[in-house]
């Protein structure tokens, strides 16, 4: 006669845990749905920045953000942007598990590689917090599955060109173009491109206004890469 009541209590808590996943579950898909069209107002990380922002861990005043269409950005720097970070990323489908497992071997060689794809760094960028954490990346790959499901690449990647810091409280390539280099986003260079293309892995220690010799050295290696794989193969649909 006990065994009943706790049956049916555990049987209680196995609804309520469902229903709230379920709940949390709609509550963030939601938002990826709105996003497949709408333009984001601002991003996770523009909001921390205001705090701390990761290039001066000092905090934002304001933040320089416009977003613009896809057609608005030079593609000399959708195809940087894609060579520097991700050149899989019309291959895959959110999650790179090449470089993931070149990353492992490189980290246990003592270098440290990063292996996030665009897709999961727009979904970092947009919804979650910096850091190395099992929860956050946990969190990363739900959203990352839907972005993939619900976007197409070349939305993706506009989101990203959007929302990625290139500078202290600089946010998107038009921003970034304009403050830099004194151009819209759309009339880049490829020198130009290849410069922002440099400083998004560190904005803390790389400056587009004002490369070093590490910085420099990158923007000769990604414009190499641009004139080989301009207008070649996959990567002609970005």
């Amino acid at each position: 006669m006990i065994a009943k009541p706790d049956r049916r209590r555990r049987r209680r808590f196995l609804w309520g845990a469902l229903s709230a996943f379920t709940a949390l579950a709609i509550a963030s898909v939601v938002p990826v749905a709105i996003l497949r069209t709408a333009t984001p107002p601002t991003s996770a990380y523009m909001i921390r920045a205001r705090v701390a922002d990761p290039a001066t861990g000092s905090p934002c005043e304001s933040i320089s953000y416009t977003w613009v269409e896809r057609s608005e950005i030079a593609p000399d720097l959708r195809l940087a942007v894609v060579l520097a970070e991700d050149q899989r990323f019309l291959l895959h489908d959110g999650f790179d598990l090449r470089s993931l497992r070149r990353a492992l071997r490189e980290r246990e060689a003592g270098r440290i590689r990063g292996a996030s794809t665009l897709t999961q760094q727009v979904a970092k960028n947009l919804f979650l917090w910096p850091g190395p954490s099992y929860l956050r990346k946990g969190i990363e790959a739900w959203f990352t599955l839907w972005i993939e499901r619900l976007w197409t690449k070349q939305r993706i990647l506009t989101v990203y060109l959007n929302i990625a810091q290139f500078g202290p409280c600089i946010f998107g390539a038009e921003a970034a173009s304009r403050i830099f280099f004194e151009v819209p986003a759309v009339d880049l260079k490829p020198e130009q491109a290849a410069l922002l293309a440099t400083v998004l892995p560190n904005q803390l220690r790389l400056r587009a206004h004002n490369p070093g010799p590490y910085a420099l050295e990158r923007q000769a290696e990604i414009l190499d890469l641009m004139a080989t794989h301009r207008g070649r193969g996959h990567l002609r649909g970005l």
